[in-house]
């Protein structure tokens, strides 16, 4: 299994996945969240992603403000906009900037990362993509490319009731 917790991975990906790896470290932006224990999340981590697909990166925070700060101070030199949602009852900051050819999207909540939802269905994404081959893998690509969100798209292929709850599940 892959270890998604460090970008080493990344660079024997695919081509994205290396340019994402390349920008990321370019920037250190690893380096410089690494307070908050940073992991990259979602589509491309999985090779499940498609033309727009951001990098997803989650953050652990116990200090919005403090992280907000942070956010501001580090990334002062790129459009930046934050936001503060409320999901599955639980805070969270969101931080968008584009960076050379990626959009990027950090996510800080009060969880550690590993058990944040972006995390936990990242790793069932993987594991059912292992299970089932490229033939599935190529049906999720293409719900996704109809503007299907990733968990409605396991859920249907799967026949899950609840994709967001479900696929915790696994």
């Amino acid at each position: 299994m892959i270890d998604f917790t460090k970008l080493d991975y990344l660079k024997a990906g695919n081509e994205k996945q290396k340019r994402a790896y390349e920008v990321l470290t370019k920037y250190k932006i690893f380096e410089k969240l690494s307070n908050f224990s940073p992991i990259l999340a979602g589509t491309i981590p999985i090779e499940i992603d498609i033309e727009g697909s951001d990098l997803d990166i989650i953050c652990e925070v116990e200090d919005k403000v403090e992280f907000e700060k942070i956010l501001i101070q580090i990334f002062k030199d790129f459009s930046l906009k934050i936001k503060k949602l409320n999901i599955n009852n639980t805070e969270s900051i969101v931080c968008n900037f584009i960076l050379e050819d990626f959009v990027i999207e950090i996510f800080g909540q009060n969880k550690p990362t590993v058990e944040q939802n972006a995390y936990l269905h990242m790793l069932a994404e993987y594991k059912i993509l292992q299970e089932k081959g490229e033939e599935f893998k190529q049906k999720i690509i293409d719900l996704k490319k109809k503007g299907i969100k990733t968990e409605p798209a396991f859920g249907m292929l799967l026949n899950l009731e609840n994709p967001y709850e479900d696929l915790l599940k696994f």
